[in-house]
């Protein structure tokens, strides 16, 4: 597989798939949680609360482990294993275009002040489970 068509499969499924588990280490151990993500190009961006374990998590350690598009299927079920760098940003405009009211259980509106962006760039990227064959990674 090209380089260029692994860009295009990575890109399709993070473009298909918004809810996938995010590793980040607590306590010196894995520890994961099922987020929602949303992309611009290979980064990802994920809202959150200050308040979080996983915001004292990224704190002490910034990298993480992603899991985005298993659909459940089985052996065969293309999905994308993903390692990045999180960091903290307050982008106004990034949190009001990724807002949606399904967020108002945890978050008075997009102007929140416990509302908080992570932007995860990442470190590697690797296409994982297409039929047996062999994990592709994206040359970063």
């Amino acid at each position: 597989m090209s380089q260029q068509a692994i860009k295009e499969t990575i890109d399709k499924i993070l473009r298909g798939s918004y809810v996938g588990p995010m590793a980040t280490v607590k306590n010196n151990k894995p520890h994961s949680r099922y987020m929602t993500f949303f992309n611009e190009g290979f980064t990802l961006y994920t809202l959150t609360s200050k308040e979080t374990d996983k915001a004292e998590e990224i704190k002490a350690n910034p990298h993480t482990h992603i899991l985005l598009g298993y659909e459940g299927e089985g052996f065969g079920d293309e999905y994308v294993e993903y390692e990045g760098k999180i960091s903290f940003t307050n982008s106004d405009d990034l949190k009001k275009e990724l807002w949606n009211d399904t967020m108002k259980l945890y978050f008075e509106g997009p102007e929140d002040p416990e509302l908080v962006l992570l932007e995860i760039n990442p470190i590697a990227i690797r296409v994982m489970n297409k039929k047996g064959e062999a994990p592709k990674e994206l040359e970063l």
